[in-house]
């Protein structure tokens, strides 16, 4: 089974993680043009490792971004992954659940995104907004038509034990699960709320409940401390990145999932000597015509 990749931003597996002292900005970071130069060399390393990933295809690599509003989950998926072979990578972003899914359990709608073998499957926000948002407002329950014995005191355990009990099951059939908390300030969301209104061209960005629900910062500040100790184990680790820097962030983040493929000791099937021996006669008739 896959062993999380070791790094600073690791969150640790026993419930010490303390979302106070994790870091948003690093001040001794390279300058700009020394972050892209490198996330470019991250990139084209990942894109070759995604050739022999999918070849390979024993394992499937799922990617969950979360983080507040502003925080870059979109510019970091479309950044890090740009040179991976869209045949190879699905990306699912979940928002507002439809009736449908409503009819479900709550991890229904995200199972059903689950990526194949051989591919790389991106959730932009995931089923751990039923432990965040929801959380943070369970008047949305209402909506899931839950038993009337619902009782909130165990509701929130008794989900990220799901989840927990879900992602063991997917690690143990060969899912890599790498999640990623995008880690930006208060601060620093503002100072992006304010570009979103100021420039004409990020308008489209901006949306009204945005700024409601930065009137939650320290609810949701508290489900995510909770959630994240729950949930980071060396099968299904959580890495707390510093987000207030994008090229930084996306760096980071381009550099784990570079080396969380580098620890699947990956390779290109081989073929074996009777099929071979059959390439052999094909390659003849070939060159024969």
């Amino acid at each position: 089974m896959f062993k999380a990749v070791p790094s600073s931003y690791l969150v640790p597996h026993d419930s010490s993680f303390d979302l106070e002292k994790a870091l948003t900005v690093i001040e001794d970071r390279p300058k700009k043009k020394a972050l892209k130069k490198a996330l470019q060399q991250e990139v084209q390393r990942l894109h070759d490792l995604q050739r022999v990933f999918y070849a390979h295809d024993r394992h499937s690599l799922l990617l969950v971004f979360q983080a507040m509003d502003a925080a870059g989950k979109d510019s970091t998926i479309r950044s890090v992954m740009s040179g991976i072979n869209p045949a190879g990578c699905q990306v699912f972003s979940f928002k507002k659940p439809s009736s449908k899914e409503l009819d479900h359990d709550f991890l229904w709608r995200t199972n059903c995104c689950m990526p194949e073998r051989g591919r790389i499957g991106i959730f932009n926000r995931s089923y751990y907004e039923e432990v965040l948002v929801v959380r943070v407002h369970p008047e949305y329950l209402k909506y899931q038509r839950l038993p009337n014995s619902l009782n909130l005191e165990t509701l929130w355990s008794e989900r990220l034990e799901s989840i927990n009990d879900m992602e063991k099951h997917m690690a143990r059939n060969g899912t890599v699960i790498v999640k990623f908390w995008l880690n930006v300030s208060m601060q620093e969301q503002k100072r992006r709320f304010l570009s979103r209104l100021n420039e004409p061209e990020k308008n489209w960005k901006f949306a009204v409940g945005d700024v409601v629900e930065r009137g939650h910062w320290d609810d949701y500040m508290k489900a995510y401390q909770e959630a994240l100790n729950a949930t980071s184990t060396p099968s299904a680790p959580w890495y707390a990145i510093p987000a207030d820097n994008k090229p930084y962030m996306r760096l980071t983040v381009a550099r784990i999932i570079r080396q969380t493929l580098e620890s699947l000791s990956l390779n290109y099937p081989r073929v074996d000597s009777k099929e071979q021996a059959r390439f052999d006669e094909m390659r003849q008739l070939l060159e024969n015509e």
